[in-house]
């Protein structure tokens, strides 16, 4: 993970903390369960580190194709699949573009003790115990205006797959949440 600094105004997990993030404001705890999209048989409760806090900037069941330059992904596929000089975009589809902008979502933060990396290599953090927040979860307004203080371009199509088919195996970082969820789902 990078540890860079989250620009002014970003939702992102501090150092020493791991956030999860909900549609739900009132959580108290956290107790591990197998997820419904689970491909492993473990009870968890899930989070993510400052650097994936963006991969949950989305409404919950909102399928989103992310990719990012990578230290071995050349500069022509960054450029012909990303843009010129953009590091990072997330793409979502049209049907979804009203609830990116009128869903709020909250960021509950935890120690990051409590958890342990998961992965290979890590994307997410896991904990097999119940999990209290440290504090109140943060609200996390305009979806959109996070992305775009944090330098990702945000891309609404009509179909992900298109582009998903080509980053799949180009070489950039990439994670690909809720895709089932998308009208035009397809093996890639």
């Amino acid at each position: 993970m990078s540890g860079a600094a989250p620009a002014a105004g970003v939702a992102r997990a501090p150092a020493g903390e791991v956030w999860h993030f909900s549609e739900d404001p009132g959580i108290t705890e956290f107790v591990p369960h197998v997820a419904a999209t689970a491909r492993q048989p473990e009870a968890f409760v899930w989070a993510v580190d400052g650097d994936r806090c963006p991969d949950y900037w989305f409404p919950r069941q909102c399928p989103r194709a992310m990719a990012w330059r990578t230290p071995g992904s050349g500069p022509e596929v960054g450029d012909r699949l990303l843009g010129g000089g953009v590091q990072r975009v997330h793409g979502i589809e049209y049907p979804w573009l009203r609830a990116l902008t009128t869903t709020t979502v909250h960021a509950y933060p935890f120690a990051a003790e409590q958890f342990r990396p998961f992965g290979d290599p890590p994307h997410a953090y896991v904990s097999e115990q119940l999990v209290r927040p440290l504090r109140p979860p943060l609200p996390v307004t305009d979806l959109v205006e996070q992305h775009e203080r944090a330098g990702i371009q945000l891309r609404v199509v009509t179909d992900l797959f298109s582009w998903w088919a080509e980053v799949v195996p180009s070489g950039l970082g990439f994670s690909g949440i809720r895709l089932r969820n998308s009208p035009n789902v397809r093996e890639v």
